[in-house]
């Protein structure tokens, strides 16, 4: 079976969880690890309303921005109680700026306490990045 372009998939793990993600680019990366983390927290959306917001963080290298990146998605979540289904993200010379849109959280399965660097690599690849994340439960 052929994998899609871009994706994420749960992979065991013996005391937290971790996602393998794919992508043609980074920022695709970005936007399918921010899924797969919501994903796995089992996190369920209100239908409305839509809420929007921007998020602007800076980094050193790929790892930090994964890391960070969904550090702020999980501030989100749990401070502002918004999930998001829409990302808009551009990068440049150390900075990334993202436009996103989303819903108010109803219901989460499972807490995710903190994205780690625990095993993290972000590789470029003849199809384009993959990661895998672990994550404290």
């Amino acid at each position: 079976m052929e994998k899609a372009a871009a994706g994420f998939r749960e992979v065991e793990h013996a005391a937290d969880w971790a996602l393998q993600v794919w992508a043609p680019n980074l920022p695709a990366l970005l936007e399918q690890a921010a899924r797969g983390m919501i994903a796995l927290a089992g996190i369920q959306m209100a239908e409305s309303p839509v809420e929007e917001g921007d998020i602007e963080l800076t980094f050193s290298d790929r790892e930090q921005l994964l890391v960070k990146f969904l550090n702020e998605i999980l501030y989100w979540i749990e401070q502002e109680n918004l999930a998001f289904t829409e990302y808009k993200i551009s990068l440049s010379d150390g900075e990334l700026k993202a436009h996103v849109i989303g819903y108010p959280v109803r219901s989460i399965g499972k807490a995710i306490k903190a994205v780690t660097y625990h095993m993290l690599e972000v590789l470029q690849t003849n199809e384009g990045y993959e990661a895998y994340i672990v994550f404290d439960v």
